[in-house]
């Protein structure tokens, strides 16, 4: 074999070689193409029949005043004494802590404009003086404020409620002569006494 014939077969070699490597690539393609046109209008298809995540409820307002029995883990506003000489002494003289759920904190953090679903709790102890400090004794009322603008529309959007312990045992009220011609006289805080201080 000559030097020339040498040269033109391993010249025919490399050009069949790129050949051949462009033939399989064809085949590749012709074979995942289709498959991914598949998969991309699968993926449209679902992204158009799939139903939006819905956005979540509130629970229906309460018609009446309950017995928030998870409120000690709720927003601690604030504690208070009433001692005697203070003219509510003889109700509500004691240990007075202080707490609000989620949406009566929003109330307090805007100008004391609350909204429907807002919940207070004044929860009253016996104030215990001995050795020089005060502390709690036994629980004397628990009270509830409850916002429903519609259903207490005549005490201010207001319901109040008493329990007796954390028993839940309500006790008997009357919402307007027992809470709410007191309250009245802070109309402009929407007849809530306490501030709450970050």
């Amino acid at each position: 074999m000559t030097l020339v014939d040498k040269f033109l077969e391993e010249t025919d070699l490399v050009i069949r070689i790129p050949n051949y490597i462009c033939h399989q690539n064809l085949l590749l393609m012709k074979t995942y193409i289709p498959l991914a046109l598949v998969a991309f209008a699968w993926a449209c298809c679902k992204s158009e029949t799939s139903a939006p995540t819905p956005a979540p409820t509130e629970a229906p307002l309460s018609n009446e005043v309950y017995y928030p029995e998870d409120y000690r883990s709720w927003t601690h506003v604030k504690s208070l004494i009433l001692e005697a000489g203070h003219p509510l002494f003889e109700s509500f003289g004691g240990l007075h802590h202080i707490y609000a759920n989620a949406k009566a904190m929003e109330g307090y953090r805007n100008n004391h404009r609350f909204p429907d679903g807002s919940m207070i709790v004044f929860d009253l102890l016996q104030d215990v003086r001995q050795d020089n400090a005060i502390s709690e004794g036994e629980r004397k009322v628990i009270g509830v404020m409850y916002k429903n603008t519609k259903a207490f529309a005549q005490t201010g959007g207001w319901g109040f409620g008493a329990f007796e312990n954390q028993n839940g045992k309500r006790k008997e009220l009357d919402p307007v002569t027992g809470c709410f011609n007191c309250h009245m006289a802070q109309k402009d805080k929407d007849y809530v006494f306490s501030d709450y201080r970050p």
